[in-house]
């Protein structure tokens, strides 16, 4: 055809540029060049036609799965909005099946119940921070482990005898204890980052009116920026530990982490922390006002406000019960003093959390404090003193719960 249609001869052009030439030369050209086109088309619809065919008794013996799969395959050379030969075989060995569409239904529920299933376990990965807060005494103190702390220091770096005047504590186990803390925090600061940025939707909050707006950054600056938060803390470790006022086996490094030191550790500091804060807010108002009504400008308050008070209410609420913890729970040595320490800092930390976590529930009916007890106390004042466990309140009278205040204050199931 293309023979055909270039060997019919062309008028010539005159100087001035106008085609002329023979009209019924003309016409005939034109009707080459339209059976041209014609015989091209006839000839690619018999092509794919032949293609499509051998396609469908392929298809043949092939699991409905599959043929599901290659429904939804598409020819990624094809330009945008098109179909390709290959998208559209593939949807045609699908219809030959009467139940396809029944098929791909049943398809879409199953992908949305497996979806669904993950939204509700996905928030449950964020129980990793608890773990993961004891990151730097569980892998020092743990024999097997390949960053046990035989291998990585020198003997003379924390080999110490208390009871040799002589001899100075090593300031290698004051900078693994703040370390143990700060590695604890940041693995706080990435869960809690990922739990109310990364999921499908925004975490539940605990107050019925929502989480406070705020830009994460600067919640980190002004948790981390709080002179009367780490910065005392800090000075607390230092001084305390360089002038050798913890009793004498907080000092050692010999064995593992004492877990059920650890616990103790946790409750006793909580009685006493308890105490203290009842009596800041009963003893009276002016020494209220001084110091603990700071920290309770936060009515609804996020993750970050945890450390945000006044210089006397840490030292009433931290450091005071932090000594007379020290010198209750004696037996403990350094590993366990690190674990205490990492995970006191970042349990009282998450309770601040604006969102409800996961595990809430299995903590409140194991008495463990959770974000919504301690949002009890900030928003009404007078209840839910402890922070960490609510046995003391519950023991004292003093202990709401907050479905109590749910639906009007706080969301349900929180």
């Amino acid at each position: 055809i293309e023979q055909r249609m270039f060997a019919e001869p062309r008028v010539p052009l005159q100087q001035c540029g106008i085609l002329i030439g023979n009209k019924a030369k003309q016409s005939k050209v034109k009707q080459t060049e339209s059976n041209l086109s014609m015989t091209l088309m006839i000839q690619e619809s018999r092509s794919l036609s032949a293609i499509e065919q051998r396609k469908k008794v392929s298809f043949k013996g092939i699991p409905p799965a599959l043929r599901r799969i290659s429904s939804v395959s598409t020819d990624s050379s094809a330009p945008e909005g098109t179909f390709s030969p290959r998208s559209s075989l593939a949807l045609t060995a699908v219809d030959d099946n009467p139940n396809s569409t029944q098929t791909m239904a049943e398809s879409a529920e199953t992908s949305s119940k497996s979806w669904a299933e993950f939204e509700h376990v996905l928030p449950w990965a964020s129980a990793v921070v608890w773990p993961l807060m004891l990151s730097v005494p569980l892998a020092l103190s743990t024999p097997s482990s390949p960053w046990h702390y035989t291998r990585l220091f020198k003997s003379e770096w924390y080999e110490f005898d208390p009871n040799d005047r002589t001899q100075s504590p090593k300031p290698l186990g004051l900078s693994l204890g703040i370390i143990s803390v700060a590695v604890g925090q940041v693995f706080v600061w990435i869960v809690f980052y990922v739990f109310k940025y990364c999921g499908p939707q925004e975490p539940k909050s605990v107050q019925s009116r929502g989480a406070r707006p705020y830009e994460f950054w600067e919640g980190l600056r002004t948790h981390v920026g709080q002179p009367e938060g780490f910065v005392l803390l800090f000075i607390y470790l230092t001084v305390t530990w360089m002038f050798k006022l913890m009793p004498n086996s907080y000092y050692s490094f010999d064995g593992c982490i004492q877990w059920r030191e650890t616990f103790l550790c946790l409750v006793v500091q909580d009685g006493i922390q308890f105490v203290m804060h009842y009596l800041e807010h009963v003893v009276s108002p002016a020494f209220y006002q001084m110091s603990h009504k700071p920290h309770h400008r936060f009515t609804n308050p996020r993750l970050f406000d945890a450390f945000n008070g006044s210089l006397f209410d840490t030292i009433c609420m931290i450091t005071i019960p932090l000594i007379l913890t020290a010198n209750i729970v004696r037996t403990a040595n350094a590993w366990t003093y690190m674990a205490f320490g990492a995970s006191y800092a970042c349990w009282l930390t998450l309770i601040h959390s604006e969102y409800a976590f996961p595990w809430d529930g299995i903590f409140r009916a194991l008495g463990f404090g959770t974000p919504a007890d301690h949002h009890v106390h900030h928003k009404v004042f007078k209840y839910n003193y402890g922070h960490l466990f609510m046995w003391f309140d519950q023991m004292a009278g003093t202990y709401r719960d907050p479905k109590v205040f749910a639906p009007k204050i706080f969301n349900k199931n929180v």
